[in-house]
């Protein structure tokens, strides 16, 4: 990790905040007040997060951001909500399930770039189970953080799922070169 860990306090902290504000955004109500003054510095400091929602063991939303562009707070306050109300790939969460989410928070370093000359080399550089790994071609981008490695652990396959996810042909990463980042997670959730 390339920035200082967050105290246990100010975990606890953003899994309130998130839990907090995914009620307030289901109950169609404003979202909170964040006084930044009141927060440590790493909470105030930039920082990129994801979270994810799961229910019952199964994902329920997971979105955030890639790289920093505002308080890590309030970064995980905003990807809370979208996770619970905007994953184009599920309807948006209702009260009754509220209680039922489990949270989780990734707070994500600055991506690297790889550079590689050949698919095994590309293959060779990838760290199962540290690194998260973005990948673009043109305009279009996709990620997994680094605990989707827990559920594709072999290399390849981990490829080809990401290129499928952002929506060219599996194979893409074997005949095409494309831009490769990798980023390493800080990952905690709820108890």
């Amino acid at each position: 990790m390339n920035t200082e860990m967050l105290t246990d306090q100010d975990r606890q902290i953003l899994l309130r905040l998130a839990r907090q504000s995914i009620e307030l955004a289901v109950k169609q109500l404003p979202a909170i007040e964040l006084n930044l003054a009141e927060y440590s510095d790493p909470l105030r400091a930039n920082g990129a997060s994801f979270v994810t929602l799961t229910e019952d063991g199964d994902l329920r939303g997971c979105i955030g951001a890639l790289e920093p562009y505002q308080p890590l707070v309030q970064d995980v306050c905003e990807h809370a909500v979208s996770a619970a109300m905007e994953d184009y790939r599920f309807r948006p969460v209702r009260l009754s399930e509220v209680p039922l989410l489990h949270i989780e928070i990734s707070r994500l370093t600055l991506p690297d770039r790889l550079v590689y000359s050949t698919p095994e080399l590309l293959l060779s550089l990838l760290r199962p189970g540290i690194d998260g790994v973005i990948i673009r071609d043109g305009l279009r981008r996709a990620t997994f953080l680094p605990q989707v490695w827990e559920k594709i652990p072999d290399k390849a396959q981990f490829m080809t799922h990401l290129c499928l996810k952002m929506g060219g042909p599996g194979n893409l990463w074997q005949y095409k070169p494309l831009q490769v980042f990798t980023y390493q997670v800080e990952e905690f959730q709820e108890e």
